[in-house]
């Protein structure tokens, strides 16, 4: 299994995931969000002042899962995230990136200043399809 096919099963799932970051303490925290793709890297629109973004500023690794379909696919993939604050990539991402209307979450657009997006650059990922019981794939970065 490549990335293309790990981003191809993504898509296929859901357009939402659950990501989870850690807490400063050690603690995990988990909280659904609504990634989208540029290349091989994973973006997330986020504020902040969010927990992920506080959390990802004390421990950059993050794992996310798509949520199971009825048929019992998922896919978890692992990863480092780092958080984007720059007018720059925020002008970049904020038309053509993602699939939904990021205005809707932020009237002011990519000047927003509470608005970041968290890049996640992904290590390796696991699809199992009907549980597992219909094959485990794994992808990891060479």
């Amino acid at each position: 299994m490549d990335l293309d096919e790990i981003k191809q099963k993504a898509a296929a799932l859901s357009p939402w995931a659950h990501i989870a970051t850690v807490r400063p303490d050690g603690t995990p925290d988990v909280t659904p969000v609504h990634p989208c793709w540029e290349g091989d890297t994973l973006w997330i629109m986020v504020f902040t002042g969010a927990v992920k973004a506080r959390n990802v500023a004390a421990n950059p690794k993050v794992a996310l899962h798509w949520q199971v379909t009825e048929k019992g696919d998922g896919l978890e993939l692992w990863g480092t995230a780092t958080l984007h604050t720059d007018l720059a990539t925020k002008e970049r991402l904020w038309n053509g990136v993602f699939d939904y209307d990021l205005n809707l979450f932020a009237p002011d657009g990519p000047s927003s200043p509470q608005v970041a997006f968290l890049a996640v650059e992904p290590h390796r990922a696991v699809y199992l399809a009907a549980y597992g019981m219909a094959g485990t794939f794994r992808w990891a970065r060479q």
